[in-house]
């Protein structure tokens, strides 16, 4: 190797692209919120019947955020599609003024396209939020969100899932007539949250050697526990199990013993409050309890990180994620492992 060589950092890309969030959320802010709101007035105007969220593995989680609000905000049905209906077993079901929101990073997944294509000659309204205004996802629908999250290197997603995460409220926020505003504070807190690294850098020093995680949350924090447990799996390899709380206490719960890592995400709303006899019973099993959420759940639990307090539920699940990102980075570095390349991972994942 030459003097002018360099060795590659461990996790370098990961880092650097998890510190942008914050510049990347007031770029949605800045130049996305209004081509957002003029999509969302479009299709408002159209009043779709009800929707459907088509997505794979981080954006996935995007969608399921997207469900909550939807339902919550809107008041209309949503669900989660599954694809094969469609790609695999040719399935052709009426969609005559459904909206359905195909989200993804690259907006190059074959069935992704191939079920938007089948869903707009269907009758659907098909709207795309992807990281790439020229994907074929992109082409195929009538209508794009570009989350403009900038080129994303590293393979676990950061960036482009919180950027999804506020492009989609943005919309549900046009389609009910909203301005948003909840999410004008999202990137200085982002900012403030990054900045205490440290914390997260202790907290892993809990899960360096951990065999298994069980991470739980209720409602709006649900998709923060899914996609935890995502980041988690694919840069450190440790199986990590998501649950719904309520889901948790019907079998799963059995599993939960004194040395189990436990990781909550309680949100500082109704779903904190649905999820307290979940956090109660975990307590009452001896549990490794780590809970992100506000100073005064942190206290009652083993450890945790506390969130800032007197932000909207429906737009704490863009902060709560960014402190579990930090922690599925410094486990892995601990363990010796690069999270900038995980093994077996590919950018573009093409499912048929």
């Amino acid at each position: 190797m030459s003097d002018t060589q360099t060795v590659p950092v461990p996790g370098r890309i990961m880092a650097a692209e998890m510190a942008e969030q914050p510049a990347v959320l007031q770029r949605i802010l800045d130049e996305g919120a209004p081509k957002i709101f003029e999509i969302a007035a479009e299709i408002a105007a159209r009043n779709p019947r009800f929707v459907l969220l088509t997505a794979r593995g981080t954006s996935d989680n995007a969608a399921l955020y997207a469900k909550y609000l939807i339902e919550i905000l809107l008041g209309k049905p949503a669900g989660l599609t599954s694809m094969s209906t469609t790609t695999a077993y040719g399935a052709k079901p009426d969609l005559t003024d459904v909206l359905v929101i195909t989200v993804s990073q690259s907006g190059g997944s074959p069935d992704l396209v191939a079920s938007t294509k089948a869903a707009r000659e269907a009758g659907a309204i098909t709207l795309a939020v992807t990281n790439n205004a020229a994907s074929p996802l992109a082409e195929v629908s009538e209508f794009h969100i570009d989350v403009l999250a900038g080129p994303e290197k590293a393979l676990p997603a950061t960036k482009t899932y919180t950027a999804e995460l506020l492009a989609l409220y943005l919309l549900v926020e046009g389609l009910r007539g909203g301005d948003g505003s909840a999410a004008k504070e999202l990137p200085s807190l982002a900012a403030g949250i990054l900045a205490r690294q440290g914390e997260v850098k202790a907290l892993a020093e809990r899960y360096r050697f951990a065999q298994r995680l069980v991470i739980t949350s209720r409602g709006y924090g649900y998709p923060t526990a899914r996609e935890a447990a995502l980041k988690l799996m694919e840069t450190t390899y440790i199986p990590a199990s998501p649950f719904s709380g309520a889901d948790l206490l019907h079998g799963p719960l059995a599993m939960v013993d004194n040395v189990s890592p436990v990781i909550a995400i309680v949100p500082d709303g109704k779903g904190g409050e649905a999820l307290q006899p979940v956090l109660d019973r975990l307590r009452g099993r001896g549990a490794d309890l780590v809970v992100i959420g506000q100073q005064a759940q942190v206290d009652a639990a083993s450890a945790g990180f506390a969130l800032p307090a007197g932000v909207p539920e429906e737009v704490q699940t863009i902060l709560e994620i960014l402190p579990l990102q930090q922690l599925a980075y410094e486990v892995t570095i601990a363990r010796g492992q690069d999270p900038d390349a995980p093994r077996a991972l590919a950018k573009v994942t093409e499912t048929h």
